[in-house]
């Protein structure tokens, strides 16, 4: 399959594994009656294991990138910062890994290069806890793309200001006692009705200056809070991380909201095609549409369940 990476890598390894039958094979005189050159020389099978050791990280990029749980957006600069990484030339290569190493950077490299794709692609990253830190970019890039972020948040403040809506409480605002959490239900003070509201509330709250620089410094402390924490494990699900915090949060977390939620790749949609094209055929053209939607959804669902049955 020339569109699937892995499909090389997993065709020479299968070579490499079946080697002992497949050269017992070529020994047959029925087999080398057919085939006029079936020898298999030093040099092919050395050859062979190189192309396996080059093509290993196309192989693990594409798994990662077919998983249907938590394939979003935000993996895929990481993904091709490292794999850019992996497939550099060094000394000790031979000359055929440096052939397939060049291949795949100069491929790679033409990837994700206009401005409004690294910064789609570097935002949905810093909004993912598990990338946050932004390893793969250099010190500049990541300071501006915290700017950005700023920007955007800042922005998204100001306009849930402008429609009346309170700003949630951060995790420095969150009562930390039990006297804080039984104030905690009692009315605010900048809710309760005052004089001074009725008078001047009109001209300082609607200052565009005032608002502006309210929405630029919460914005600031929230992401400075974000930070702050620990990155998230690879192992662990950012859009669940994001659920449970999105109360410390609540900027960022519409953020992520509007960018985690892009797919990273269009596997599942193709597989969903795939198993409705296995359903339907000429001697079940008669389905009605509701029929064709229950039954893929069926077989999605039984095969997911099965997978996790043999994982466990």
């Amino acid at each position: 399959m020339p569109v699937r990476w892995n499909s090389a890598y997993e065709m020479v390894n299968r070579f490499l594994e079946q080697q002992p039958a497949i050269t017992a094979s070529l020994l047959s005189p029925e087999v080398r009656k057919n085939v006029t050159d079936c020898s298999l020389t030093e040099p092919d099978i050395s050859n062979a294991e190189d192309m396996v050791k080059a093509l290993k990280p196309m192989l693990v990029a594409t798994n990662v990138m077919c998983e249907e749980k938590r394939p979003t957006i935000s993996i895929i600069a990481p993904l091709h910062a490292q794999l850019l990484a992996d497939t550099t030339s060094t000394v000790k290569d031979s000359p055929l890994v440096r052939d397939i190493k060049c291949a795949i950077q100069n491929d790679l490299s033409k990837r994700y290069q206009s401005l409004e794709e690294k910064d789609l692609l570097y935002i949905s990253s810093s909004l993912d806890p598990r990338f946050k830190s932004l390893l793969f970019l250099s010190p500049q890039e990541v300071q501006d793309t915290y700017a950005k972020l700023l920007s955007k948040a800042a922005a998204l403040n100001k306009d849930e200001q402008s429609l009346g809506e309170q700003p949630q409480a951060t995790v420095a605002d969150l009562p930390h006692t039990p006297e804080d959490k039984e104030d905690c239900h009692s009315p605010s003070p900048k809710r309760r009705k005052s004089a001074l509201v009725d008078l001047l509330g009109l001209t300082f709250n609607n200052n565009p200056s005032t608002q502006s620089e309210s929405a630029t410094y919460i914005a600031q402390k929230e992401i400075k809070q974000y930070q702050d924490v620990r990155c998230l494990p690879l192992t662990e699900d950012p859009l669940l991380w994001w659920k449970c915090q999105r109360n410390a949060y609540p900027l960022l977390s519409k953020l992520a909201q509007m960018y985690l939620c892009i797919p990273g790749t269009s596997v599942a949609a193709e597989r969903v095609f795939s198993t409705a094209g296995d359903l339907i055929n000429a001697q079940r053209s008669v389905l009605t549409p509701e029929h064709v939607d229950q039954l893929v959804f069926l077989k999605k669902k039984t095969w997911t369940c099965l997978s996790q049955v043999f994982r466990a």
